[in-house]
């Protein structure tokens, strides 16, 4: 894995687009709060992340600076998520697109749909999942992937056959990582929904809107 100062440049960027974005949902509810009215809390939380993360408050992060515990507990275990996973980059990556699609989530799907196919994945299979549709001829280990994570979003559950699959191809600590990834994900997802953080105006991954 990389450490996480190789994203320095890429969540700086993404700090002014979020800051300059337009909505895409309406007005953005919690847009970055002025530095001269945080509070005591909300600074010393901030000083934390950007000492943790050697970047400012960005995205994600901008509405659970509300909640400055929360927003530093999510932090540390989104670093765990990302950058020491036992999991695949590439899966890890795969399973956040899944979510981003779930949820509708502008903000998660233009982070990280550059980060997955970086990190390998085939265009065309994200691009099935960008358009909520299961990919073709996926591999063996992104196939286990989606069944274990479309399983656990629709039924709440996982089938045996499948956890049977994603155990031998994982580990114990692999399915659990990818439980953990997409909840973690989905909590950004509903903070992110509910607060209607703006993605960029000018994001080259752009999630397509689906027909409901």
């Amino acid at each position: 894995m990389k450490p996480v100062q190789s994203a320095t440049a890429f969540a700086l960027a993404c700090t002014i687009a979020f800051a300059v974005a337009l909505p895409a949902l309406g007005e953005d509810r919690m847009p970055p709060i002025a530095a001269d009215k945080l509070t005591e809390a909300q600074k010393k939380a901030a000083a934390d992340f950007e000492t943790a993360r050697k970047v400012p408050v960005f995205g994600p992060f901008v509405p659970l600076e509300r909640s400055p515990e929360l927003m530093l507990a999510a932090s540390n275990m989104g670093l765990y998520l990302r950058y020491h996973t036992s999991l695949p980059l590439k899966i890890n990556e795969f399973v956040i697109l899944m979510v981003a699609r779930a949820w509708d989530q502008q903000v998660e799907w233009e982070i990280h749909y550059p980060i997955a196919l970086k990190a390998g994945l085939d265009p065309q299979i994200a691009g099935a999942i960008g358009e909520g549709r299961r990919p073709e001829a996926m591999p063996e280990e992104e196939a286990i992937a989606y069944d274990f994570t479309n399983e656990l979003r629709v039924n709440h559950n996982v089938s045996n056959a499948t956890y049977a699959k994603a155990l031998a191809k994982f580990g114990d600590q692999g399915i659990i990582d990818m439980a953990g990834t997409n909840g973690y994900y989905t909590l950004l997802a509903m903070e992110m929904n509910m607060a209607r953080t703006a993605g960029s105006p000018d994001a080259k991954a752009v999630l397509p809107k689906l027909d409901k």
